[in-house]
């Protein structure tokens, strides 16, 4: 439900009119009661929440929130360094996508077993997943039709945002600075900065960061003793490198 209510909340803040391949909440009842009705959904989370009465897993779910929302502002802002970026991507990354991960991993971890060790490796485990999932995801931005991802493709570009593919490219087209800078907003930006990312490895570059991210979840989950979960959790993490949508 907090993944939910954000994906509400984030379809408004980028005036987004498709899911997966459906009308947007806001594109049917306009956003004020997509605002509303991502409160509601986020309302029901806390309630359900707070029916598990530990204090610890409040906690940290509660922490989620906070970052989901932190995210939101860092991905409203950009670096003039080039050195910084990357560093504030990932850290974007990570409060909009993994911290949801990591921490749902953890509480779950928290309310199976008392030792802080395991608490850890899931969180690991589940940080891991996650920030390979969203570097996945802005991968598939370039490489996938609309019709395979139900939104259109190139839209980060289009909302002004520099993700790992364009950040790599930017390496070997330098020129690319000027229009992250402008966050591609002059007219020809968002096509000529495609061109740019796929003429160059910043695809490839952005997979291979994925798979080291998945490689470091299985290294943390293979602390734990082999058991059907365990392996189901290492698949997981094999999917979210080869998933097309």
């Amino acid at each position: 439900m907090i993944h939910t209510a954000s994906l509400v909340h984030d379809d408004v803040i980028d005036d987004a009119s498709s899911r997966r391949g459906k009308h947007t909440v806001n594109k049917i009842w306009g956003e004020k009661k997509a605002v509303l009705a991502g409160d509601l959904i986020l309302s029901a989370a806390s309630i359900a929440l707070a029916r598990i009465g530990n204090t610890t897993v409040i906690s940290i779910l509660t922490q989620v929130i906070e970052d989901l929302v932190r995210g939101e502002f860092l991905q409203l802002g950009s670096k003039e360094n080039e050195n910084e970026r990357f560093a504030h991507y990932l850290e974007k990354t990570f409060k909009k996508t993994a911290s949801l991960i990591a921490n749902s991993c953890k509480a779950v971890s928290v309310l199976g077993c008392p030792d802080p060790v395991v608490h850890e490796i899931a969180y690991q485990y589940g940080k891991n997943v996650g920030i390979a999932f969203q570097l996945i995801d802005d991968v598939l931005d370039f490489t996938s039709c609309s019709d395979q991802m139900g939104k259109p493709t190139s839209a980060d570009l289009k909302l002004g945002l520099a993700t790992g593919p364009v950040l790599f490219a930017c390496q070997q087209f330098p020129e690319m600075n000027a229009m992250i800078m402008r966050r591609f907003s002059s007219p020809g930006d968002v096509d000529r900065a495609r061109q740019y990312v796929l003429q160059s490895d910043g695809v490839q570059q952005t997979t291979y960061l994925a798979q080291r991210y998945c490689h470091e979840a299985v290294r943390e989950i293979s602390k734990l003793r082999p058991s059907p979960e365990r392996e189901a959790l290492i698949q997981l993490s094999e999917i979210v490198l080869t998933r097309d949508k």
